[in-house]
């Protein structure tokens, strides 16, 4: 069974940066996708971005694209959010997510089994 950790939120003005951090523990299965999901107050929550763990694909969320990149390290089993030229509006919590999903279904919450806390990002104009 896999679980789940995030680290690396905070507060940051507008323009700056953070870093997102997933940590992993149990097993990864090729099939899987771990993927970032943000839900901002009296909001549903929303897909950010994800990869395939065995693969080399990533998908982003247009409001994210070009700002936001996911990466992964198999060996540490982590899967990092580094959000660059950040706004107000990406204020929320972040949850990351993995589950065993094909492509069809990777910017949809309802296939993703396991969960972690959340970690509160807010950015200041």
């Amino acid at each position: 069974q896999v679980h789940l950790v995030e680290s690396g939120g905070g507060s940051v003005q507008a323009g700056g940066s953070l870093r997102l951090s997933c940590a992993a523990s149990g097993s990864l299965y090729s099939g899987y996708a771990v993927g970032w999901f943000r839900q901002a107050p009296g909001k549903e929550r929303d897909f950010v971005a994800s990869l395939k763990w065995n693969g080399g694909s990533s998908y982003y969320a247009d409001s994210v694209k070009g700002r936001f990149t996911i990466s992964k390290d198999s060996a540490k089993k982590t899967v990092d959010l580094q959000m660059n030229s950040l706004k107000a509006e990406d204020t929320a919590v972040y949850y990351c997510a993995a589950g065993r999903l094909s492509t069809s279904g990777i910017r949809s919450g309802r296939g993703y089994a396991t969960w972690g806390q959340g970690t509160q990002v807010t950015v200041s104009s």
